[in-house]
């Protein structure tokens, strides 16, 4: 029963981010036909508790900076939270 609420947890995590990232692309695609939006990138790389992060401006690197530092701390917790729980 652990086994299966975990697998389901990692499908709907896994499908929240392909949602997510289509919704950006579609938004992205609107932004530039209508002349307003100004394209911003950048990327994050998590090895173990090391982000490495790059990007295309100042902004851009200090919200993956911070989304970085959020996501080790919420993957930390779940890991504690696992090993209280399911051992």
């Amino acid at each position: 029963m652990n086994d299966q609420l975990l697998i389901n947890i990692a499908m709907i995590l896994i499908f929240a981010g392909f949602l997510i990232i289509f919704l950006a692309v579609v938004l992205m695609f609107f932004m530039n036909i209508r002349g307003k939006g100004k394209v911003k990138g950048g990327g994050a790389v998590i090895i173990g508790p090391f982000p490495i992060i790059f990007g295309t401006d100042k902004e851009s690197v200090r919200t993956l900076l911070l989304l970085s530092i959020i996501l080790i701390i919420l993957m930390l917790f779940v890991m504690v939270f696992y090993y209280l729980v399911f051992r």
